[in-house]
């Protein structure tokens, strides 16, 4: 590496560049003077004219000043709205290409990190969303006044500019129809908005989530304070000129910045939960429950994690960071029983009343984190022999992977929204168990995210 070159160039400099490669977070990769450079939205086979954006002693950030050469992995027909908004990261590609490149992202994980034996693991081809466009069930809009107007829609990429938005091409039009209906009323009764310059205002996100088999929406205001001026008001209108509303819940979130969601979630009127159809299935969802973006693929996803365990009636399974338990409930007729836990406590009883709604009998849930209630399980004596594991993008604790591999069981299912920290935990998990194989799934498409199935079995 010509470490030199990173002391010559400063921010702005351009040059040649060709991209090579894939990286891990869906950023194009080339080398100048054997120099890595990241680009995004640079496709292998792009050459390009780089401008540096950032300088480290090691690499460089650059992005695309001119494209003298596309790639044949370019999509044509880019919507506009990618170069403004985030959430549209792969838009550029065509869609065949990204389910490759999906899958090039796991081997760039994998080569980063290296767990044992990765040369040899099997990495099926990704499988492909059922929609590539209009899958989003649930959206999260900033709502704010700047300059006298009122925005709402999404951040540009990478700042805290609020972009009006009326259309999205991964939202589904119903949200968005939804959406733009909600702030003409907001505007009509003039309830106060978050103004970011001034920190006035009490309305600052409308979240809403919708049912596909259902044709219905929840709709939840985030305001900065538990006074909601003009609230009953906003809820007559909605209920009269959006008919597929049937929820609508207020949720108190003080902070300007940090997490979305306050602690405090109230029903304002409706529904409590919000029903889908999972796999034959139905549960319920409260407002802040986890669901995956992308109900018409979750099915396949759900499938494909049952095809890995493959369950018997002699299974105990253990569905860790099981959510309002959704996993478990499609796989309840084909296992012993199941042993849910989940972190969040109105998560757990909505996994009680999804197993009630379901009829199922063969469950029993725990609130806390899994690294500390599986191993008093197993001081209690249940022989968990079958393990799920569906943990959030930062991965499984440290403390959870030492309990499995001090108690590995003969079957276990890694579910995982993120490569790296995936790969980070096969390091370990492949002391006690061999990967069978990983089977990459997009969830997300026209993003860089990639869900992957991961099926290990004791060595």
């Amino acid at each position: 590496m010509d470490t030199n070159i990173t002391q010559e160039l400063k921010v702005g400099d351009k040059f040649p560049l060709t991209i090579k490669r894939i990286g891990i977070n869906g950023e194009g990769i080339g080398f100048f003077k054997h120099v890595i450079v990241f680009v995004p939205k640079a496709v292998p086979e792009d050459v390009i004219v780089c401008e540096v954006t950032d300088v480290h002693p090691r690499f460089l950030n650059g992005r695309i000043h001119k494209i003298r050469q596309a790639s044949r992995f370019r999509n044509p027909e880019t919507p506009a709205l990618a170069d403004k908004v985030g959430g549209l990261d792969f838009a550029h590609i065509k869609y065949e290409d990204q389910l490759k490149f999906k899958a090039d992202i796991l081997r760039e994980s994998l080569e980063k990190y290296k767990p044992y034996a990765y040369e040899k693991y099997n990495i099926r081809p990704t499988v492909a969303s059922v929609q590539q466009e209009k899958y989003r069930n649930k959206a999260q809009f900033p709502i704010q006044e700047i300059d006298g107007e009122i925005r709402c829609g999404l951040y540009k990429t990478g700042t805290q500019e609020l972009v009006d938005l009326t259309e999205m091409p991964t939202q589904m039009d119903l949200t968005m129809s939804a959406m733009r209906k909600i702030v003409e009323i907001i505007k009509d009764l003039e309830i106060p908005v978050f103004n970011p310059k001034q920190k006035s205002g009490i309305l600052s996100m409308i979240v809403i989530r919708e049912s596909v088999e259902f044709n219905q929406l929840q709709v939840t205001f985030i305001t900065r304070s538990p006074k909601f001026i003009k609230e009953h008001q906003l809820i007559e209108r909605i209920q009269k000129e959006i008919p597929e509303v049937s929820s609508i819940s207020q949720n108190i979130n003080k902070e300007d910045q940090g997490a979305v969601w306050g602690d405090e979630t109230k029903l304002l009127w409706g529904d409590e939960y919000l029903q889908e159809d999972i796999n034959g299935y139905i549960f319920n969802f409260s407002p802040r429950a986890f669901l995956q973006l992308n109900s018409l693929q979750t099915d396949k996803l759900y499938d494909l994690v049952n095809q890995a365990l493959d369950p018997t009636q002699r299974d105990i399974l253990l569905d860790a960071y099981c959510g309002v338990g959704t996993i478990g409930i499609t796989m309840s007729e084909t296992v012993k029983h199941i042993y849910g836990i989940e972190i969040i406590p109105e998560a757990i009883e909505d996994a009680k009343a999804n197993a009630k709604l379901n009829e199922v009998e063969n469950a029993d849930y725990y609130v806390g984190s899994t690294d500390k209630i599986y191993p008093e399980l197993l001081k209690d004596g249940i022989n968990v022999n079958s393990i799920v594991v569906d943990p959030p993008r930062t991965g499984l604790e440290g403390s959870m992977i030492t309990t499995l591999n001090r108690n590995p069981v003969d079957k276990l299912v890694y579910v995982s929204c993120n490569p790296s920290t995936l790969v980070k935990d096969l390091v370990r998990l492949a002391e006690r168990y061999k990967v069978v194989y990983l089977q990459p799934v997009d969830m997300f498409p026209q993003t860089p995210h990639v869900e992957t199935v991961v099926k290990l079995v004791k060595r």
